[in-house]
């Protein structure tokens, strides 16, 4: 292994999300708009370029790899790649390799991604109405989706529900959603909504909740307790002591979690952004395809972009105007 990745502020980046498709096979209304415009095959990296890619990032200390999208599992033959990165859970050298999906084809895919070396999984999931779940989705069906998490949970995979706070829809669904998960074994983590890329017809602030509102109605049901772990991510977790489960906080608007970010996003064209809420990316396909037989080149690319990583991002809504709004979409860059 040669030497870790170290960026200017001295945070070790051993985290990678890779976005492996831009495609999905729903429409959220906050991540896309109806009629998108999908890249050409051609310009994403192949499956053997994302093994070769990953595995250079391995080899550079990256200790945990979620995979993400668009939706992941909609991606032609990508169980191959999930076989192909099980021998670095192997060899030790991966400790974690996980997913975010929509759930939509757990049910065909849970006991392969088990058997790849997955054990935990985040699925996506807004609200347990199937109607809302319908028209938020646009294209889901919410039974497909229980019946994916059927599935993982039968597999023996733990599953964290993921779910953005839209004020004015899923609000009155706190308690619920809450209790549902609770009834499932299942960790929920809320999610403040990102200003990611033109979706058309939605207005993210009307809805922007605030997840410091939305902890506050909690404490008003539960004793809500501090925990102090982290799991690599941006999430605070809280454990609420009537049901024993934990519950996330991601706030990238209200509370700026970046003086801890090790992680950095590989889109599914090759290029790298250090930061979700910044523009500069590098472009690590030429030192990929041009230098087939020789990694030295990648990782001097990969260790020059770690070089320029940013301290924080750019997001917010404070002024009551969408300051920092990013125009990519969110599944090009990877959820």
């Amino acid at each position: 292994m040669t030497a870790p990745l170290i960026d200017p502020f001295l945070r070790k980046i051993d985290y990678l999300r890779v976005s492996v498709t831009d495609r999905c096979d729903f429409r959220c209304v906050y991540c896309m708009s109806e009629n998108m415009t999908f890249l050409p095959k051609k310009e994403l990296l192949t499956l053997e370029e994302l093994d070769r890619m990953c595995s250079t990032f391995i080899g550079m200390g990256v200790q945990k790899l979620r995979i993400t999208g668009g939706e992941p599992l909609v991606r032609r033959g990508i169980m191959t790649f999930f076989d192909a990165m099980s021998r670095h859970l192997e060899s030790g050298a991966l400790r974690e390799l996980t997913l975010t999906t929509n759930g939509s084809q757990l049910e065909r895919f849970a006991d392969d991604l088990h058997a790849a070396g997955v054990r935990r999984i985040n699925i996506s999931l807004d609200t347990a109405d199937e109607k809302k779940f319908a028209d938020i989705t646009r294209w889901g069906r919410l039974p497909q989706v229980l019946r994916g998490i059927d599935a993982a949970q039968r597999a023996g995979m733990r599953v964290k529900i993921n779910a953005v706070a839209l004020k004015g829809f899923n609000e009155d669904e706190l308690f619920s959603l809450t209790e549902w998960c609770a009834s499932r074994d299942m960790d929920l983590t809320w999610i403040e909504v990102m200003p990611m890329g033109d979706i058309g017809n939605e207005d993210r602030l009307d809805q922007y909740w605030p997840l410091k509102d939305l902890r506050a109605r909690l404490a008003e049901r539960y004793t809500v307790t501090d925990l102090p772990e982290r799991t690599g991510g941006p999430a605070r977790y809280v454990r609420l002591e009537e049901t024993g489960q934990k519950i996330g906080f991601i706030t990238p608007l209200t509370h700026n979690f970046c003086e801890s970010c090790n992680r950095v996003r590989l889109t599914c064209t090759g290029q790298l952004y250090m930061c979700l809420g910044q523009e500069d990316m590098a472009d690590l396909r030429p030192a990929l395809r041009n230098h087939p037989s020789d990694t030295a080149p990648l990782e001097e690319a990969i260790r020059a972009a770690i070089a320029r990583k940013p301290k924080g991002h750019d997001f917010d809504y404070s002024r009551q105007t969408v300051e920092g709004q990013m125009p990519r979409h969110m599944s090009h860059t990877g959820g």
